[in-house]
């Protein structure tokens, strides 16, 4: 079965030649933050962007997403190397502490995501996106109480039964979750994954937003780990057990997909993998 990045799945090539021009000019316009520098994330964290790497803030990622064939997005930011191999999606959501207590069902999980498929393309397709469906686990959702780090890898297929993987983190907080999708081509997957993670060493929350700083009177979340990766704030009504509610709003899990095809950033900015956007 051969495998694409997920920007196929969304943005025809044409698309991408006929704006070609126009697309090389709006990116080089985005106010990129080359490192080594420390930058901010949704006032609720900071992350070290070494050198050459790059970030972006929330105004210029929603431009990039937009650019880059997805809906735009506010209180998303970009974090990067250079040459754009690879990128994350960061963005906060402030649902509040997360017991992290709940054992993991991968098996389970999987079943429910895939049962969410149907709704979810309605939604793609209303939308004008493309149907993804749930083809399994690259890497089964996993927990580390020693970083509060929930991740997972998952193969999604599209009606052509191509195939693209989505890795996604959730570095829990006292207020809220952190969420980082990493978007790469799926052949550089293992490479660009233990990048995005020694990357990921380099993220902090703030003082005040640590996990381990939950006072008794802190907003508590509805739900747990296992909602995270169905789908955070929809999933509630997954947890609960109501499936057919669950199933109105399970679109938001397939829907929470970036893109980028690496190849056409460098053909649309006329750059190699080791120069920098300008």
């Amino acid at each position: 079965m051969r495998t694409i990045p997920w920007l196929l799945l969304c943005v025809p090539l044409l698309a991408w030649g006929q704006q070609e021009s126009s697309a090389r000019d709006e990116l080089r316009k985005l106010a990129w933050q080359n490192g080594p520098i420390e930058a901010r994330i949704a006032d609720k964290a900071t992350i070290k962007v070494p050198e050459a790497h790059v970030f972006l803030d929330a105004p210029n990622t929603k431009r990039f997403l937009q650019l880059a064939g997805n809906p735009p997005r506010d209180g998303h930011y970009l974090f990067a190397p250079r040459n754009l191999a690879w990128f994350a999606v960061f963005s906060f959501d402030p649902v509040g502490y997360i017991k992290d207590d709940e054992k993991i069902d991968p098996d389970d999980l999987l079943k429910k995501l895939k049962s969410s498929d149907e709704p979810a393309n309605e939604e793609r397709k209303r939308l004008g996106m493309r149907a993804l469906y749930t083809d399994g686990w690259q890497v089964p959702p996993h927990y580390d109480p020693q970083t509060r780090r929930l991740e997972w890898g998952m193969r999604l297929r599209n009606e052509a039964g191509q195939v693209t993987i989505n890795y996604t983190s959730r570095l829990l907080g006292r207020s809220g979750v952190m969420s980082a999708v990493l978007v790469a081509d799926v052949e550089t997957l293992a490479k660009d994954t233990a990048q995005f993670k020694a990357g990921l060493a380099g993220f902090d929350y703030l003082a005040g937003e640590k996990y381990t700083e939950f006072k008794s009177g802190d907003k508590v979340a509805e739900y747990g780990l296992a909602a995270l990766v169905l789908g955070g704030a929809a999933a509630a009504a997954a947890k609960t057990g109501l499936l057919k509610t669950f199933g109105k709003f399970a679109w938001i899990a397939l829907l929470a997909v970036f893109g980028f095809i690496p190849a056409i950033w460098r053909k649309i900015t006329g750059r190699g993998r080791d120069e920098a956007p300008k």
